[in-house]
């Protein structure tokens, strides 16, 4: 396991999984909230964030975390695994309004945990199952070419990471 592709709703983990992991498995993370956006919130052609994703992937080791389901197939056709983080939506508001409370520092990690909460977000978190969940289904039948995780509860992550063995990895 050294090319890991995490996607889900905001708040399902994503970041928090993908550092956990990468302290475990001695691999690089990325958020790709970082690289998509800028300190103002605002985005990437798309053009640039696909070129970003394609230079990332190319690497040998790498821990990939977000959703951007329009770049996904460039993450999952190159990833020996995915997570897909299918937590219900109430969790994943509790654990956005968690994380706004607990990362108030003015780094760029605690200002990408933060987020930018507003109601379009809210109504995405509560309507993803219904709409975004099938399109990444769709896209993991599709592009995923390594192994699919799905975990679906707070605890199921738990008990993955559990499985995993700890330190450095052996070549």
């Amino acid at each position: 396991m050294q090319k890991i592709a995490i996607c889900g709703c905001g708040g399902s983990g994503k970041s928090a999984l993908a550092r956990q992991l990468s302290t475990r498995l001695d691999l690089p993370v990325t958020h790709l909230d970082m690289v998509y956006y800028d300190q103002d919130w605002n985005p990437l052609s798309q053009e640039e964030f696909a070129a970003v994703q394609r230079q990332l992937v190319a690497g040998e080791e790498w821990i990939l975390d977000g959703n951007y389901a329009s770049t996904m197939p460039i993450r999952l056709a190159a990833a020996d695994v995915v997570i897909f983080l299918d937590i219900h939506p109430l969790v994943c508001l509790w654990g956005i309004l968690r994380r706004r409370r607990q990362h108030r520092a003015s780094d760029e990690l605690s200002r990408h945990l933060r987020g930018n909460l507003n109601w379009g977000f809210v109504k995405y978190i509560l309507g993803y199952r219904k709409t975004m969940r099938p399109k990444v289904r769709a896209l993991l039948d599709e592009h995923a070419a390594g192994t699919v995780v799905t975990l679906t509860s707070r605890r199921a992550v738990r008990r993955y990471l559990a499985t995993l063995s700890t330190g450095p990895r052996r070549s």
